[in-house]
């Protein structure tokens, strides 16, 4: 990917969203090895959080729902992560599901990316990657899609169902990240010139 990008102006700036399972974080994370951006994971951050009160994703989730300073707290985290890395001068490529509309909010430009596929493969890819059964991944992606929608809903007035909002949409049920990444470079190719 280039690194000049005309709506960023000097720096490429990335947003990469998704629902579970979708294929968003290894799609993050292989534009920031490949292209040596900066990954802000925002999937990671509450995922720390939940370790941090000893509490499955599912339960954080619901906890998360009655105290919306969690969310809160690690989407102003993030941001303030993304503000001092461009600061520096680096590209950055951001992994979360509200981060395309909260970079846009606060005034920061960026290339925003959904990656999707149906509920059906993303809850095999679930039960795959953490070893569990396809009917016990469902209903925890269930509850997850629940929360989180309900969540963003609440706090920020985002329907995180709603692709209006990206540059570019990819669905990734019948590719592999190699191929997802393709269509990126592809597309970033396009735009950048």
């Amino acid at each position: 990917m280039p690194r000049t990008a005309p709506w960023t102006g000097s720096l490429m700036i990335v947003a990469v969203s998704g629902p579970p399972g979708s294929g968003k974080t290894t799609v993050a994370e292989r534009i920031a090895k490949t292209h040596r951006y900066e990954l802000v994971s925002v999937g990671a951050l509450f995922r720390e959080r939940a370790d941090d009160f000893s509490m499955s994703l599912e339960k954080f989730g619901r906890y998360a729902e009655e105290h919306p300073v969690i969310d809160k707290e690690l989407d102003a985290n993030a941001l303030r992560r993304v503000e001092a890395l461009m600061k520096e001068g680096k590209d950055v490529v951001v992994d979360g599901r509200l981060q395309p509309w909260l970079l846009k909010k606060n005034g920061i430009p960026c290339l925003t990316v959904l990656i999707d596929a149906p509920f059906g493969v993303r809850a095999e890819r679930i039960a795959g990657r953490e070893g569990k059964s396809l009917e016990q991944a469902k209903k925890e992606l269930r509850e997850r899609e629940r929360s989180e929608r309900t969540r963003y809903l609440k706090i920020y007035g985002i329907d995180v169902r709603d692709a209006s909002a990206f540059d570019l949409v990819v669905d990734s049920s019948d590719k592999s990240p190699e191929a997802v990444m393709a269509i990126l470079e592809e597309r970033v190719a396009k735009w950048a010139s």
